[in-house]
């Protein structure tokens, strides 16, 4: 009798449980390598829109209404994904330059720092994603104030499934690296 409830309650339990999420990371993209007067180059943090700071993946916030994914999550972090991505695609694209995020654990008195605040970043109605952020760059000595920008970012995912849009969203990220290297490029 015992050993029939045992399996019982066992069956009962792992009818309930659900299989593990899928993990998803964004990833660095290769870029136009420039060249710029900076040494090195501090990040600050990512600022993001809360509906986005969960682990699931925001799919669409189209027509009033955040698509959620159910089994397909974030593997770290997306504030600090954001930032160690973005990262890595700078010093693609700026060889020459030390490029740290300011919560790592190497950091330097820098030439210059930039911060990126993440408004938007899912697919519109029409499935295509868009990056929507708002970009400070500034001298570390604060001589000239910050050259300030909003972007907006567009990506058309391949397909329509959930690896389709983080490809397309590594592509977007990529892009923004592009436009504040090259202002990090300018005097």
């Amino acid at each position: 009798m015992r050993r029939l409830a045992f399996v019982l309650i066992a069956s009962v339990a792992a009818a309930c449980s659900s299989p593990p999420p899928d993990l998803y990371t964004l990833a660095a993209q290769p870029g136009p390598v420039v060249h710029g007067t900076a040494r090195s180059v501090e990040l600050r943090r990512f600022g993001l829109a809360a509906y986005l700071d969960r682990p699931e993946i925001v799919r669409s916030s189209a027509a009033y209404r955040l698509q959620v994914t159910t089994t397909e999550r974030w593997g770290e972090p997306l504030g600090k994904m954001l930032g160690r991505v973005f990262a890595e695609d700078l010093v693609e694209r700026m060889p020459d330059t030390a490029v740290f995020n300011e919560t790592g654990a190497v950091s330097t008195q820098p030439d210059k720092v930039v911060a990126v605040d993440v408004q938007r970043f899912d697919a519109d109605a029409s499935g295509e994603v868009v990056l929507l952020a708002q970009v400070a760059v500034r001298p570390a000595d604060d001589t000239r104030p910050a050259e300030a920008r909003t972007l907006r970012i567009a990506a058309r995912p391949g397909g329509k499934s959930v690896a389709d849009q983080v490809a397309a969203m590594s592509r977007a990220l990529a892009q923004l690296a592009d436009t504040v290297a090259g202002i990090l490029a300018r005097p």
